[in-house]
């Protein structure tokens, strides 16, 4: 069975901070739309700065390694995206305390908690045009995922599908938070930029997976 090491953990976040840097532009253009214009680089910078925190902490237990990606964004970045996403780390990380390698059941428990940790800092729910958007669908394809015994990979980009599609089904919510709530109807049509975080987010883990079967 496919399993992730530490090493393969930070080379993960690597890939987040790359991107998100890659997608620095397409985030400013969203946000810009219905809110301060900052995504792009909030996001950037808060990956970069967790990739260099964890690249220089030497610890074994993933689920700490992972908290404190959580806390390292929360601190860099203290924007409401930053804050979701730190919160949505730390909760992850609890979940994989004591864990040196991940499998698959431990990453869908990973993307669950952390949809679980979104939904009790941001006091939102899946339909409100939010990152849980592409997070939650995700999260539910793989755990049912696991309970049908899908591999790695596949599993992995199944919960990217499901990303790509709850991403997709934004366009026709409206936003319920944040200075996006003004804009209401308007921004119908339009994809939520912290939904297009979260699915970046699932894309890189399934290209992640794909590359370690390689």
């Amino acid at each position: 069975m496919e399993k992730w090491t530490v090493e393969q953990v930070r080379e993960l976040f690597a890939r987040l901070a790359l991107a998100m840097e890659d997608n620095k532009e397409l985030l400013t253009k969203l946000d810009a739309e219905s809110g301060d214009g900052d995504l792009g680089l909030t996001m950037s910078m808060g990956f970069q700065k967790v990739t260099e925190k964890i690249s220089a902490v030497t610890e074994p237990d993933i689920g700490k390694l992972i908290a404190v990606a959580g806390s390292t964004m929360a601190q860099a970045v203290p924007s409401t995206m930053g804050t979701l996403m730190g919160s949505a780390l730390m909760r992850g990380g609890k979940a994989l305390l004591g864990k040196t390698e991940l499998e698959l059941p431990d990453i869908a428990a990973m993307l669950s908690a952390m949809v679980e940790g979104i939904m009790a800092r941001g006091k939102a729910k899946p339909g409100d045009k939010t990152v849980l958007d592409s997070l939650d669908p995700a999260a539910i394809a793989l755990r049912d995922a696991v309970e049908s015994g899908k591999s790695f990979s596949a599993g992995l980009e199944a919960a990217a599908a499901a990303a790509v599609q709850g991403l997709e089904d934004t366009k026709t919510m409206v936003p319920q938070h944040g200075r996006a709530a003004y804009y209401a109807e308007k921004a119908l049509g339009r994809q939520d930029p912290g939904a297009t975080v979260g699915m970046i987010f699932v894309q890189v883990l399934a290209a992640s997976s794909v590359t370690k079967n390689q």
